[in-house]
């Protein structure tokens, strides 16, 4: 059984690769049965994993993929190992008793800015997976950026202070509730943050990332990560990439206990420049693609090389992930 390259409209070329690459099922034994779909995607591993690597971004559309479980067994017949969703800041929910999380479930209205997942921790996934169970009736785009071009965009907007950020790296701060706070985009919990139940166990956790933290007196927590490099070159492919959480944090933190322009400094403590971040996000909306969903698509991330964000929607919008090593 071959793979079975197709398009879509909202598609484009990065470097001359389709961005993202657009699979189709190969025969309608695939289309139709799991077992079928399994033995393919076993057949095809090592070829998925290259190809995911090389484009970026994988669409799967019109394979049998339609519930969590399904969505489970596909990645269960690759060789992406699962990772705990372990410091990321979005309130998610465990939808599996494995591998399968919601997307985040920051409110509709919300656009959810550019980012490299789980950026802002020392040992970020590897590869993002997401499924769409419910398509959103308006909006609700998924949006795809390669790092490597907006890293090039970043040098040509202030070469100066890009080259700093590359030199010194940058640290994130943020308040975390004692209890999920499901109104706030960054509102997870520092229990379900570090997925620990007391305070000796957070310690332990944050001390082993080398964060600094301090106690306040309503039980939330103020961290500050170690300084993390925030343009590094991919090993994989050799590209000079933007490998951080800036314009997330810098324009998305925010709630009753964090204000996003404070929240991210250069190792020298010095805040972000807001005119420069301000152009990194109008270039980021003009390089990306704008994905918009179909029930039981697939995609896979290389979250090396690709940062993604969410547009707003109206109407019911679910959509499931997973996270994997590198």
């Amino acid at each position: 059984m071959s793979i079975q390259i197709s398009s879509i409209p909202e598609q484009k070329q990065v470097k001359g690769l389709d961005f993202p690459l657009v699979l189709n099922a190969p025969n309608t034994d695939v289309a139709k049965s799991q077992q079928h779909f399994h033995h393919w995607l076993g057949d095809h591993r090592q070829e998925l994993q290259a190809l995911l690597i090389k484009h970026g971004v994988i669409l799967f559309r019109g394979f049998p993929v339609s519930s969590a479980d399904h969505f489970e067994k596909m990645l269960d017949q690759t060789d992406f190992v699962n990772m705990p969703y372990v410091g990321g800041a979005a309130p998610r929910t465990q939808v599996t008793a494995s591998r399968i999380v919601t997307a985040n479930e920051s409110p509709a209205s919300e656009k959810i800015p550019f980012h490299h997942e789980m950026a802002q921790v020392p040992t970020p996934p590897g590869y993002i997976f997401f499924y769409c169970d419910v398509a959103p009736e308006e909006g609700g785009a998924t949006s795809l950026l390669h790092s490597a071009e907006i890293c090039d965009r970043f040098f040509q907007i202030d070469a100066g202070f890009a080259s700093k950020i590359e030199r010194l790296g940058v640290r994130y701060r943020r308040v975390m509730p004692e209890v999920t706070d499901r109104t706030s985009a960054i509102g997870r919990s520092w229990k379900e943050t570090f997925q620990i139940e007391t305070r000796l166990q957070a310690e332990q956790v944050m001390r082993e990332a080398g964060m600094s933290w301090q106690w306040l007196d309503d039980g939330s927590l103020r961290t500050e990560t170690k300084t993390l490099q925030a343009i590094r070159v991919d090993q994989e492919t050799g590209e000079k990439v933007f490998f951080n959480s800036i314009v997330a944090v810098f324009s998305g933190w925010n709630d009753s206990r964090n204000r996003g322009v404070n929240s991210v400094v250069s190792d020298d403590d010095e805040l972000m420049d807001k005119e420069v971040i301000d152009q990194l996000i109008t270039q980021m909306d003009e390089l990306c693609v704008n994905f918009k969903w179909q029930p039981g698509d697939v995609i896979w991330v290389n979250n090396h090389t690709v940062m993604h964000a969410r547009q707003p929607y109206k109407g019911d919008r679910l959509t499931l992930a997973s996270i994997s090593y590198k």
